[in-house]
């Protein structure tokens, strides 16, 4: 028995929405399908770019408990070729930094973004050669 392969990975959100507005704006992703799961949740599955895997946002049927993400639980962290420019931009669009950016000792750079609900995104622009953060 072998895995073939990583497909999603699945985060619960109280505001489909708001977190589709998030991950749209302020890092670009696309919406590649949407569809109401046999229990009634609302699903929307984001393109990861240069990525087979996909993000899925899953919004339970009214009346399911609410999420409530513990602090540092979980995060999604994503490569990017600049990391001031992306920050800047980022900003411009109303997503600035919440911590960052901060170089490691590999001599990579990482920052992180406030996504709704809790969750955090890491930025992480790699020192040339690195294979590591």
């Amino acid at each position: 028995m072998a895995i073939k392969k990583f497909l999603h990975t699945r985060m619960r959100v109280n505001d489909l929405e708001k977190t589709l507005t998030f991950y749209q704006e302020a890092l670009g992703f696309k919406i590649s399908r949407r569809n109401t799961s046999p229990r009634g949740a609302q699903l929307a599955f984001l393109a990861v770019p240069n990525s087979d895997e996909e993000i899925e946002l899953c919004q339970m049927p009214p009346g399911a408990p609410s999420v409530q993400v513990q602090p540092d639980l979980m995060h999604l962290a994503f490569e990017v070729d600049n990391l001031e420019a992306f920050a800047a931009e980022a900003k411009a669009k109303g997503y600035p930094l919440s911590d960052g950016p901060t170089k490691t000792s590999s001599g990579s750079v990482i920052a992180f973004l406030d996504a709704p609900e809790g969750y955090e995104v890491e930025l992480i622009q790699k020192a040339r050669g690195a294979t590591t953060i």
